[in-house]
């Protein structure tokens, strides 16, 4: 079998070590494994070489578009495990791009990871609009879904499907990681819970932006809004530590 991942600056695969910069392990060392396709089309991702391809019709605020042929490539699973499992094997964090476009190869990644850190734990990032398979809700010890809301540009009838985030809200290892922009976000974000009945302490809200003054400034504006839900805050650690760049 083999799985499509990003590439880094170097034209590698991007398969790196790290801090965990978001969700309930921020400040964790964990080894990253970065796949390359998106099913979602975010203004404002920061990974848009995973998906933002020459040739296509998607809008993003940076205006740029990508080779695939030089920003993807294809490898055996069992290579990118054995290449992340090199690195440490804390825990892994297969992420995107959208990882569960690949689903019917990851257990066999999971499989291969865990067979050289049997120890391990397995995160999936996901936007959670494709349903999880048993075969990863059997593997996975974390699930970080994060709904795309409107001021994403992306369609709600292809970002928040009803039976995808109700799948997700029904598996006990998820929790909901909700971008937000303004305080209006986070109100969409709890409706969106009350909805699929997602209890606060399984959600965490994240400020947009790619640098640190911009995370600054719009978690200041959040803060009030995420209290008065009893809601989590994340920050984006690897940004206020390294930048927006690959392989932090």
């Amino acid at each position: 079998m083999h799985i499509a991942l990003a590439r880094d600056e170097s034209g590698a695969p991007e398969i790196f070590r790290s801090l965990q910069g978001e969700g309930p392990n921020a400040g964790r060392i964990r080894t990253f494994i970065r796949l390359s396709g998106c099913n979602l089309h975010c203004v404002w991702c920061d990974t848009a070489y995973t998906w933002n391809w020459r040739g296509t019709p998607f809008a993003h605020e940076q205006a740029q578009k990508f080779d695939p042929e030089a920003e993807s490539i294809k490898i055996p699973t069992a290579d990118a495990a054995m290449q992340a499992a090199q690195l440490a094997s804390e825990g892994f964090v297969i992420t995107g791009g959208e990882p569960l476009v690949q689903r019917a190869v990851l257990p066999g990644l999971i499989d291969a990871l865990k067979r050289h850190a049997p120890a391990a734990l397995i995160e999936i990032e996901t936007n959670g609009s494709i349903a999880p398979p048993q075969a990863l809700i059997d593997r996975v010890d974390l699930f970080v879904v994060s709904p795309k809301l409107a001021h994403s540009g992306n369609d709600a009838n292809l970002a928040l499907k009803a039976q995808p985030l109700a799948a997700f809200a029904a598996v006990p290892k998820a929790v909901f990681k909700f971008v937000a922009r303004t305080a209006e976000d986070v109100a969409d974000a709890a409706a969106l819970a009350r909805l699929h009945g997602i209890s606060p302490p399984r959600i965490y809200i994240m400020p947009e932006g790619v640098s640190a003054e911009a995370l600054s400034a719009c978690a200041r504006t959040l803060a009030p809004a995420i209290l008065s839900h009893g809601f989590n805050f994340t920050p984006r650690l690897h940004i206020e530590l390294f930048g927006a760049k690959r392989g932090v």
